[in-house]
């Protein structure tokens, strides 16, 4: 069982950066794959981006490629997206997310949740 709690969304002008943190309890952390998905209202959940278990590997959504960064710090049970050069069209809930064993982008793959934190970028 992982408990996964966000933090770090705001209210941002375009062109701004953001980071937000993911903490997962338990001592398990670096045996998941850990995700972060957007949702904007209307529209269907997006991947964002994943990182694996040992932090080597980093995937991108298109949307975000090149703006933002995910990366963690398994001794502190943290994942982290950095988010540069925002724009309006991120505007979003922003939730982070673990699956054990390979990265991936849909969100039906994984198995544990965040409660998310609004992200609002304005113009």
């Amino acid at each position: 069982q992982v408990q996964l709690v966000e933090s770090g969304g705001g209210l941002v002008q375009a062109g701004g950066s953001l980071r937000l943190s993911c903490a997962a309890s338990g001592r398990t952390f670096n045996m998941y794959v850990m995700g972060w998905f957007r949702q904007a209202p209307g529209k269907e959940r997006e991947f964002v981006a994943s990182i694996s278990r040992s932090g080597v590997s980093q995937y991108y959504g298109d949307s975000v490629k090149g703006r933002f960064t995910i990366s963690r710090d398994n001794t502190k049970n943290t994942a982290y997206l950095q988010m540069n050069s925002l724009k309006p069209e991120d505007t979003a809930a922003y939730y982070c997310a673990a699956k054990p064993y390979h990265s991936g982008s849909y969100y039906a793959d994984y198995d544990y949740w965040g409660q998310g934190t609004q992200v609002t970028v304005s113009s």
